[in-house]
C-alpha cells in the first residue's frame, strides 16, 4: 500500500450515532498519535458534531455520499484505513469496499451481514490481494469478542495440551444493554434479501457460508433451548450466534485451520439452572429483541449513563478429544451494541495501521488479522478482559 495519505484514520459516519461514538473516542484517545478525519454527507453537520464531542477545532472534515461513488473513491485514496459505520452494509456498504480494494486502503466496519460479506469475499478478494488493502469485516460486538474469544481459548490450550480443542462451546453469562437499530436494520435489509431471493436462505444458515468453501463436521444445535450438562444450566439461542459462527469457522479456515479440521463450535446464552432456568431458557427462545414498536431505529442509541451502565460477559469451554478441559472468558466495561463497540472499532483500525506491516491484502475476520495485538489493545485501551478460569 501506498503510505503517502493525507491521513492515517477517516471515520465515516462520523454524524451517525455509533460513528459520533467512535469520533469521540479517537479525540479523546488523541486518536494514538495518529492523524485522523471525521466523514459524512454533511460538512455543516460533521462540523457541528466535532465541536459537540469536543474534538480539535482543527479535525479535518471529508464529504462523501454513499450514492457518489467518485467521492467514496477520493476519501479511500486519500486515507490509510477507513471506519465505516454506515449501514445497513448491503444497502450502503459495497462501493467504499470496491473503493477500498482499488486503492490498496485498510478498511473495518461493525458488519453482521453474511450475505454481503460473502458477497464482498468473491467480489474483492483478489482485488484487495493484488492492492494490499486489508479488509477486516465484523470488529464491533459482533464479532470480535467472540472471535478473539475463541482464538484466546485455542492459544491457552495449545500451551497447555499442545493441541488446540475441537469442540468449544460459546456460553454468554451477561449480556446489559441495547442492541443497535443498525442492527436491527441489518436484519431487517437480510430479510429482505431473502426474500426476494429465497435460495440465498442456504447460505444464511450454513455455519460454512464465508469458510472458503471448507466444509467441517456438523455443527452443534443452537436453534433450541437444551440443558447444557457440562454447565449444569439451561441455554437459549444466542440472537449473534448466526453471524458469529460463520466470522469463527472463517478465522479457522484462514488460520490453516488452527482449530482443526473437526473443529465445532455453538454459541448459547445461559439461563441458569433447574426449572427456573428452563423458563427462562423458554422464554429467550420466543423473545424478539430487534422487532416490534420498541426497536431501535438507525441513528438512535442509549444515553451515555445507560452506555457505561452496560457490560457483557462471554464463557468459552474448550475440550480436548480425550475430555480434558480448560475455560476463558471475555468481558467488557460497557453495553455492547454502542459503548464497548465504538470502542472496538477504534482499536482495530489503530491496530491495522500501526502494528501490522506485515498482513498481506485480503479479506479478514479479527483473529486472523489482528490477533493478539488486538486482545493487548483492547486490554489496556477499551475496557476488555481476557482471562483463563
Amino acid at each position: 500500500m501506498d503510505k503517502q495519505r493525507d491521513f492515517d484514520i477517516v471515520i465515516y459516519g462520523a454524524t451517525g450515532f455509533t460513528g459520533r461514538l467512535v469520533a469521540e473516542y479517537l479525540a479523546q484517545q488523541q486518536g494514538h498519535g495518529l492523524s485522523w478525519a471525521m466523514a459524512g454527507r454533511n460538512a455543516d453537520k460533521l462540523a457541528a458534531v466535532r465541536d459537540e464531542i469536543g474534538a480539535p477545532a482543527d479535525t479535518p472534515l471529508v464529504t462523501a455520499d454513499a450514492r457518489d461513488s467518485s467521492s467514496l473513491e477520493a476519501m479511500a485514496g486519500g486515507a490509510r484505513c477507513i471506519i465505516s459505520t454506515v449501514g445497513p452494509y448491503q444497502l450502503y456498504g459495497s462501493d467504499l469496499v470496491a473503493a477500498c480494494a482499488r486503492q490498496g486502503t485498510d478498511y473495518v466496519d461493525l458488519c453482521g451481514e453474511p450475505l454481503w460479506m460473502r458477497e464482498m469475499i468473491a467480489s474483492h478478494q483478489a482485488a484487495a490481494q493484488a492492492s494490499g488493502a486489508r479488509i477486516v469485516f465484523s470488529c464491533g460486538f459482533d464479532s470480535i469478542p467472540f472471535d478473539l474469544g475463541v482464538l484466546y481459548l485455542q492459544d491457552a490450550a495449545r500451551e497447555k495440551f499442545g493441541a488446540p480443542c475441537p469442540r468449544v462451546r460459546g456460553r454468554v453469562r451477561a449480556m446489559n444493554g441495547e442492541f443497535s437499530g443498525g442492527t436491527a436494520a441489518s436484519l431487517g435489509a437480510t430479510m429482505a434479501a431473502i426474500k426476494a431471493a429465497p435460495e440465498l436462505l442456504n447460505a444464511l444458515i450454513d455455519p460454512f457460508a464465508l469458510a472458503e468453501g471448507f466444509r467441517g463436521p456438523e455443527q452443534p444445535a443452537d436453534n433450541k433451548p437444551f440443558e447444557d450438562e457440562l454447565l449444569g444450566q439451561w441455554v437459549a439461542p444466542f440472537i449473534m450466534a448466526t453471524i458469529n459462527s460463520k466470522n469463527i469457522h472463517r478465522s479457522n479456515a484462514l488460520l490453516g485451520h488452527a482449530y482443526g479440521e473437526d473443529f465445532r463450535y455453538d454459541e448459547m446464552m445461559l439461563t441458569g439452572p433447574g426449572e427456573q432456568g428452563k423458563a427462562a431458557a423458554e422464554y429467550v427462545a420466543k423473545a424478539d429483541p430487534l422487532g416490534g414498536d420498541d426497536a431501535p431505529k438507525p441513528g438512535e442509541g442509549p444515553s451515555k449513563e445507560a452506555r457505561e451502565a452496560g457490560n457483557y460477559d462471554v464463557l468459552f469451554v474448550g475440550t480436548t478429544a480425550d475430555g480434558r478441559e480448560i475455560r476463558a472468558s471475555v468481558s467488557g466495561d460497557m453495553d455492547p451494541g454502542y459503548g464497548s463497540t465504538s470502542k472496538m472499532i477504534s482499536e482495530s483500525a489503530v491496530c491495522l495501521v500501526s502494528e501490522c506491516a506485515d498482513l498481506p491484502g485480503g479479506i479478514y475476520t479479527p483473529a486472523p488479522a489482528l490477533g493478539q495485538k488486538l486482545v493487548k489493545r483492547l486490554e489496556a485501551h477499551a475496557g476488555l478482559s481476557f482471562r483463563l478460569e
